[in-house]
């Protein structure tokens, strides 16, 4: 293989690189899964935090090789379970978690030196993290061997998915505090995830779900820098998060293009200095758009093939989603079915014996230069208008995914675009179509959980919180981070809605079209 390499033409050598080489397009480590396979991190979460531990701990116990926690709606806005606003949300489409309790309890016997973790959480990231942190502290586990990742990337919540809080100025203030935090006292913490999964899930194409993805993680460097941080003290720490869908060769390619436009964005346009700062790790989702309520079933065929498109892409982690998803939250029947799948692909497949199995094919490589041509004009215009924040308020990614978005319905109506089961071979009387079992939620769990709540706050110190809560909104008001004074208010036993109630105050909250 090695000779068959160097017999290539030399410009061809250079835009392709050898595996773990800048620019990195054939996969950021030498032998990929030769030496090491993806992390099987299954995203789950979902009533108390009790209940979401079983699921952990059962998945692991499966085989599984990392967590991935899904927050409630709640949660993710910051809001406590007896808000107002958290009626009929509370542990729906994750785990409810307001206190430094619930998420001892979404832990409890999950060694946190030994376990890495992915949050999915935006707007009150910092404040998942410090408390994720503080058990590891009761569990004797020092920062420095605390490993996982915080999503933690606010602008595509303002275009694609709709958990923010703040504004954008505030909003960046905390990404990049939390930033400057972990490079000094978590280092193998990933301090974002920048997500291009949710953008390609709200309508955007693979070229726009590349561009707008590198956009976004362009505008956070470049807040980065302007705090006052070296490139290279946390460039390598930040990670991606995309999409796989359907188009096999399209989506790998995809990937290959990403990492290559990223690698020369870090180096030629940022002066990154450390190969690890133009590497683009990134995690991967199999389509959750793309399951189907008619003939669900159907989805594990689905799914499958999209993994296939991660790992043939080299993904460093992957979730793949549960046949029953379009219905409902997953069941543990087919929750271990969509790890069974990647353990399927990683062990029986036999496509983790080649680093590159699609480096050189012709078809691939063109897929990979024309995706990195389209996704590099796209992020010219981008540019062009000041950057990601200037084109979220100019309201430029939201109106070129909602067009196509309804370009991509429009195929799908006309019987251009196919989809089995439902605009074409759809038969009601399908087999496939039996009923499935769904997971379902306590319809008292509000309650409860506003019970829980209640007791919590009946046993701390009012006037150790309150002033906890005071240091935090005197540091909101200037510019020191506010990492510590946000560990400073759950020690003393504040809850997740109070801290980001603070800012609220203090910032005010997001409105669209404002």
């Amino acid at each position: 293989m090695e000779g068959l390499f160097e017999s290539l033409p030399e410009g061809y050598r250079e835009q392709l690189g050898r595996p773990g080489e800048y620019p990195f397009t054939r996969g950021i480590y030498p032998r990929m899964y030769l030496d090491r396979l993806w992390t099987m991190r299954q995203y789950a979460g979902f009533s108390t935090a009790e209940e979401s531990n079983a699921r952990y701990r059962y998945l692991l116990a499966q085989g599984q090789t990392g967590l991935s926690v899904a927050f409630d709606l709640p949660t993710q806005l910051g809001l406590d379970p007896d808000h107002p606003m958290s009626v009929g949300e509370v542990g729906r489409v994750g785990v409810s978690i307001a206190t430094l309790e619930d998420m001892r309890k979404l832990f409890q016997g999950i060694p946190l030196d030994r376990v890495s973790t992915s949050m999915t959480i935006n707007a009150p990231a910092m404040m998942l993290l410090a408390l994720y942190l503080l058990v590891a502290e009761e569990q004797g586990v020092s920062w420095d061997k605390v490993s996982g990742t915080v999503q933690n990337d606010i602008l595509k919540e303002y275009f694609a998915r709709g958990t923010y809080i703040y504004p954008p100025g505030p909003s960046m203030r905390l990404v990049t505090d939390i930033f400057e935090f972990c490079a000094q006292r978590v280092p193998k913490w990933n301090t974002i995830s920048i997500s291009g999964y949710h953008i390609r899930e709200a309508g955007a194409t693979a070229a726009q779900e590349i561009a707008f993805t590198l956009a976004d993680g362009k505008a956070y460097v470049r807040a980065a820098l302007q705090r006052g941080l070296e490139v290279d003290a946390f460039a390598p720490r930040l990670s991606f998060f995309f999409a796989a869908h359907g188009d096999i060769l399209e989506e790998a390619a995809k990937f290959r293009a990403a990492r290559r436009l990223w690698a020369r964005i870090m180096r030629e346009e940022f002066g990154a200095k450390d190969p690890k700062s133009w590497m683009l790790r990134f995690h991967t989702q199999t389509g959750g758009s793309t399951l189907t309520a008619q003939e669900p079933l159907n989805n594990v065929v689905r799914t499958a093939y999209q993994a296939l498109a991660a790992v043939l892409g080299g993904t460093q982690s992957l979730h793949t989603n549960a046949y029953d998803e379009a219905l409902g939250l997953p069941t543990e029947k087919s929750a271990l079915l969509a790890l069974r799948t990647q353990q399927i692909l990683a062990f029986e497949s036999g496509v983790t014996r080649a680093v590159d199995p699609l480096g050189g094919s012709f078809y691939v490589e063109h897929l990979t230069d024309q995706l990195e041509k389209e996704a590099e004009r796209l992020i010219q215009e981008i540019d062009a208008l000041g950057g990601a924040v200037a084109a979220v308020e100019a309201g430029y990614f939201q109106r070129a995914i909602e067009e196509s978005a309804w370009q991509f319905q429009k195929e799908v109506e006309e019987g251009q675009r196919v989809i089995v089961g439902v605009n074409r071979f759809a038969d009601p009387n399908s087999p496939l179509n039996e009923p499935t079992p769904v997971q379902r939620i306590d319809p008292e769990l509000h309650e409860r959980r506003k019970r829980e709540l209640a007791e919590f706050k009946a046993k701390r110190d009012g006037e150790s919180v309150r002033v906890g809560l005071e240091n935090l909104r005197q540091a909101a008001r200037g510019s020191e981070n506010l990492f510590p004074y946000v560990l400073e208010a759950f020690r003393r036993r504040a809850t997740l809605g109070e801290v980001c109630g603070v800012l609220r105050e203090e910032w005010g909250e997001y409105q669209p079209g404002r």
